[in-house]
């Protein structure tokens, strides 16, 4: 009897283990497929990256302009110039020659030119957009003294790249108070740009300058006009180191129409 009561006992603690053990869960299903977000379209796509683009304007080509120059004729000894003060000094050696975009020409060659006195002492003014740039005193142009000027128009609206002009330059002379200015309008009232200026006491009331006197050759004076817009080009000067006289010999421009 003892021993039954025992193998029941033994049999109980065995079910009442196996009932503890705890189930082992099921696996949770997949989830479902993301669906998009209302907010979101269909369509939509990621953004898809770009080729880098320049933000800088390709360069135009560059050229030298078509600039002829005289023949040198400096007569005898070359003088030592004193009490000119601010003086250019010489380059040594031939101006490099100048760049401009390309179809910059020359835009000046027979156009009309007017003048501070009705008429010349010397010379027509004709003559200073003749192509004729020689030191020959036959191709000189003279205005009386004090402050003159001569105005070319080049009767219409260019780009305007280089000021190129010849003053006497048969021996080394300086002339007092350049001043290059271009303008659309023919009385220089309005819109006027001022190129060069070496007028250091504003004597001709134009402004005092910063530009330094110089020696005219047979190079000429070239001043970089920078594609300035403008029909008519004023050059004033007043009086030189030798003589109280004004001298022009030729002036060219050179441009192109405006894009």
């Amino acid at each position: 009897m003892k021993n039954l009561l025992i193998f029941v006992g033994c049999l109980t603690v065995v079910f009442s283990l196996a009932g503890c053990q705890k189930k082992e869960s099921p696996a949770p299903p997949a989830p479902a497929p993301s669906q998009p977000s209302a907010n979101v379209a269909l369509s939509e796509k990621p953004e898809e990256s770009k080729p880098a683009v320049s933000a800088s304007k390709e360069a135009e080509k560059l050229v030298p302009i078509p600039l002829t120059l005289p023949k040198p004729q400096f007569v005898g000894t070359p003088e030592n110039i004193t009490g000119v003060k601010n003086l250019e000094k010489p380059l040594g050696a031939p101006r490099p020659p100048f760049l401009a975009p390309e179809g910059t020409a020359l835009i000046s060659r027979g156009k009309p030119v007017t003048g501070s006195e009705s008429e010349p002492i010397l010379g027509s003014y004709a003559m200073i957009t003749d192509g004729d740039k020689e030191a020959n005193d036959g191709s000189l142009v003279e205005l009386g003294p004090f402050t003159q000027w001569v105005q070319v128009d080049l009767e219409q609206e260019y780009e305007i790249y280089a000021i190129v002009f010849w003053q006497y330059h048969k021996t080394e002379r300086v002339y007092y108070d350049v001043v290059v200015q271009v303008s659309s309008d023919p009385d220089f009232v309005t819109g006027v740009v001022t190129l060069f200026n070496n007028d250091d006491d504003n004597s001709s009331g134009l402004g005092v300058g910063k530009d330094k006197n110089f020696v005219g050759t047979a190079e000429g004076k070239l001043i970089d006009a920078k594609g300035t817009r403008a029909r008519y080009v004023r050059i004033y000067s007043s009086g030189n180191n030798q003589n109280d006289m004004n001298h022009f010999i030729e002036i060219e421009v050179f441009g192109r129409s405006p894009r």
